[in-house]
């Protein structure tokens, strides 16, 4: 890290102010860092010179340099005294947002009526499933599973709530886990959650600041719920090209308390895998901007093509980068279990509210999960895995051939679960959802994740099997022929 030379300040906290001489300090410098005025490896006065500055006791400097410490802003090094050490999550502490009354006031807002017509028909009988993003249950590795909990029972002696971040074995496990894909973290930078979009939940409501923006992918997963919305943030889409977001046209006018929310690697919904060019670009521009980074990892172990593509994670040197993880997409669902790379203290703080929600995830999920990474199994079951969606892509992408070439286009995915369906002529989406419905084939229509509307649809070979996938789009592209074109 670049050290700066220490810098000249001429402000005095207001004695006469109800607000402590010592939280007015950490304020101060917290806005000084916000404004770029003071970068990352900037070199603050010794303890004793700030208390001649401020005109305070040198304990009400120790007491601000301490919080200021404890959020991840300073850091103190060796012979080079008390430096500027982030200036993106860490910003976002101080605010302590009242979170409280998020959890009180009912204040989720309602699911889109599609979006709630899905998660209704998804469990109706004798539909198939061509949209969903799900792994399908068929594929989930029993022997292996019974052979853990055999494991794991032996082991147990209660079942108890564990620590605020989650079982210490889990969270070591993950954190070797994690060095295949170049994240160096401690296990007290992991936080065990209940799956992904419970670590959203978390970020939304206790780092994120009401009318705060997030930006992200058109079309986007994100755009599908409306959780950030839900607690007072607006959502701002960028859009995508065959390389990732294009970051260039991300609004310069950028406020501290914004953030980015991305899939760089086998994106939801498009399927599109983000360049190493694209990734260092953008890594650049959010630390010359400020701009943190939510960098949703669901699909990194889901590489059918070639090696897993550098995190953003692995490349953040400021503590700029969340990492969310989960066994979701590569397990199951149904075992509830994510979690949060990103620097102490912002662990520590969503552990902390994780804990008023929910006490933390399951702890036999939990002890499995660990069971399962620490033994070798894990990585064994989803080199098969990789193999069998792998051909279940290749599949897809012929029928799609034999049945849609003259209709719609695509682009082949070199991972994840996803294949972007667009028409080549306008189709009222929502009419075709409900033929196709009543036909026993469920879609998920494109307009969901997206900003406006679209003519595409995000098809999955994930669920179901390639014969079944064949059959529903042959299916589906007869109802398309009659009824549209």
């Amino acid at each position: 890290m670049k050290q700066i030379s220490a810098i000249d300040i001429e402000w005095k906290p207001n004695k006469d102010s109800n607000v402590p001489m010592y939280r007015q300090i950490v304020k101060f410098v917290s806005d000084k860092v916000a404004s770029g005025e003071w970068p990352i490896g900037t070199r603050l006065p010794s303890q004793r010179e700030l208390s001649a500055i401020f005109e305070v006791n040198r304990s009400t400097v120790t007491t601000a340099i301490d919080e200021l410490t404890s959020y991840g802003i300073v850091s103190g090094r060796h012979g080079a005294g008390t430096q500027i050490s982030s200036n993106t999550w860490s910003l976002l502490l101080p605010d302590n947002s009242e979170w409280n009354s998020y959890l009180s006031s009912g204040f989720f807002q309602e699911n889109k009526a599609i979006v709630q017509s899905i998660n209704r028909l998804e469990f109706t009988e004798n539909v198939i499933r061509i949209g969903t993003g799900e792994i399908d249950p068929r594929l989930f590795p029993r022997d292996m599973w019974k052979d853990i909990l055999l494991k794991v029972s032996n082991r147990l002696t209660s079942l108890g709530y564990l620590e605020n971040l989650g079982l210490s074995e889990l969270r070591q496990a993950i954190s070797n886990h994690l060095e295949k894909f170049g994240i160096y973290a401690s296990p007290d930078n992991i936080l065990i959650t209940s799956g992904s979009l419970q670590a959203l939940q978390l970020i939304s409501v206790s780092l994120l600041k009401h009318g705060s923006t997030v930006y992200t992918e058109a079309p986007s997963y994100l755009k599908s719920l409306e959780m950030f919305q839900s607690a007072g943030m607006k959502l701002s889409g960028v859009p995508i090209d065959h390389q990732g977001l294009e970051y260039w046209k991300l609004s310069r006018n950028q406020d501290e308390h914004n953030a980015l929310y991305t899939i760089p690697t086998n994106h939801n919904p498009t399927g599109i895998t983000m360049s190493e060019d694209r990734r260092q670009d953008l890594m650049k521009y959010c630390n010359d901007n400020g701009l943190p980074i939510i960098e949703d990892g669901a699909y990194q172990e889901l590489c059918y093509d070639g090696e897993s593509p550098t995190t953003l994670k692995s490349l953040d040197e400021n503590g700029m980068v969340i990492h969310l993880g989960t066994a979701s997409k590569t397990l199951a669902p149904g075992l509830r279990i994510g979690w949060v790379v990103a620097d102490k203290p912002i662990v520590d703080r969503l552990g902390d509210i994780k804990m008023q929600m929910d006490y933390g995830a399951s702890s036999l999920s939990q002890w499995a999960m660990a069971e399962f990474l620490n033994s070798g199994v894990y990585d064994e079951y989803v080199d098969d895995l990789r193999k069998i969606l792998k051909k279940r892509r290749d599949a897809a992408l012929d029928n799609l051939t034999k049945y849609f070439s003259d209709i719609a286009t695509w682009k082949k995915p070199t991972g994840g679960f996803y294949i972007w369906l667009t028409f080549n002529k306008k189709i009222k989406i929502e009419k075709l959802f409900e033929i196709a419905a009543n036909a026993g084939i469920l879609l998920n229509p494109g307009d969901i994740y997206d900003f406006k509307e679209n003519r595409s649809l995000r098809l999955s070979f994930a669920y179901v099997s390639s014969s079944e996938f064949d059959q529903a789009i042959k299916r589906l592209s007869e109802i398309i022929k009659s009824k549209f074109l």
